[in-house]
């Protein structure tokens, strides 16, 4: 893909389906489909789904420690689903699931 979507539109094309999913699935698959293998990219992508989530389009449904470091060990990992606002947002940005 020569275009890529910007990188909060994709995450909320990936909760389209309507699934529940960890920050660090989410992350890990951004991180693979824009090349961001750095340290700096996994939290960027990780403060963009908080971003999404404070603005209402994804809930914070269950955290827990990343005790195996999953993710970070020693941070919290947080559990989302889309919103209907979320959906509505995704809608009018043309974003379809996947």
């Amino acid at each position: 893909m020569s275009q890529r979507r910007p990188i909060k539109f994709r995450i909320l094309e990936l909760f389209l389906d309507g699934k529940e999913y960890w920050n660090y699935e989410v992350v890990s698959k951004i991180q693979e489909e824009y090349g961001m293998k750095s340290s700096y990219g996994r939290d960027s992508i990780n403060f963009d789904i908080i971003e999404l989530a404070s603005g209402g389009m994804l809930k914070d449904l269950e955290q827990k420690v990343d005790e195996n470091g999953i993710y970070k060990k020693g941070f919290l990992l947080h559990r989302y689903r889309i919103t209907d606002f979320g959906i509505t947002r995704a809608t009018d940005a043309c974003l379809r699931g996947l």
